[in-house]
């Protein structure tokens, strides 16, 4: 008799960058997870899995990545991605991916692209629930006057990441 495989179970790396602490979580070949410690919905210890031990080579790349695209040298990911949420929250991540670097769309703007034109609000909760912070770009997202509006790692970093890729601000 064959047993089914084990499901893996997420590991994480805690990291230091120019905009502070991140953790970055795993769950087999998948990245599931960019927080900025202290954010609003940080995960449970559960949810981020054990501390990966030693070198691991998607943590590995993903951290990589990250430094590079903070530093300006990269200016998009190439990882592997599996955020877990309910079908509208993934249509609403797909749109952010959409989203070039260095512009912004409002949440009407990304309701309307998904034929929920009454939707902005249930898009704006999509978008503060985003388990890949930076990788999946939710600080692309402003409010309908073109205002810095919630960002689960704080204004400041909100507007320091549009900075970076060089956005023009309202």
């Amino acid at each position: 008799m064959t047993t089914a495989p084990r499901p893996s179970a997420p590991v994480h790396r805690e990291i230091d960058t120019r905009l502070g602490r991140y953790v970055l979580a795993a769950d087999g070949e998948d990245l599931v997870g960019l927080w900025r410690e202290g954010q609003l919905r940080f995960p449970s210890a559960e949810r981020r899995g054990g501390p990966a031990e030693g070198p691991h080579a998607l943590l590995d790349r993903a951290e990589q990545q990250l430094h590079e695209y903070l530093a300006g040298e990269r200016e998009e990911f190439t990882l592997p991605l599996a955020p877990a949420g309910t079908d509208f929250q993934r249509a609403v991540w797909a749109q952010l991916q959409q989203i070039p670097r260095g512009t912004t769309v409002t949440y009407g703007a990304i309701a309307h692209a998904l034929g929920r034109p009454r939707a902005a609000q249930a898009v704006g909760a999509a978008v503060g629930s985003n388990p890949l912070s930076i990788v999946i770009p939710c600080h692309r997202v402003v409010g309908s006057s073109g205002a810095m509006t919630g960002y689960a790692g704080g204004i400041e970093t909100k507007q320091a990441l549009l900075l970076l890729e060089g956005a023009v601000l309202a």
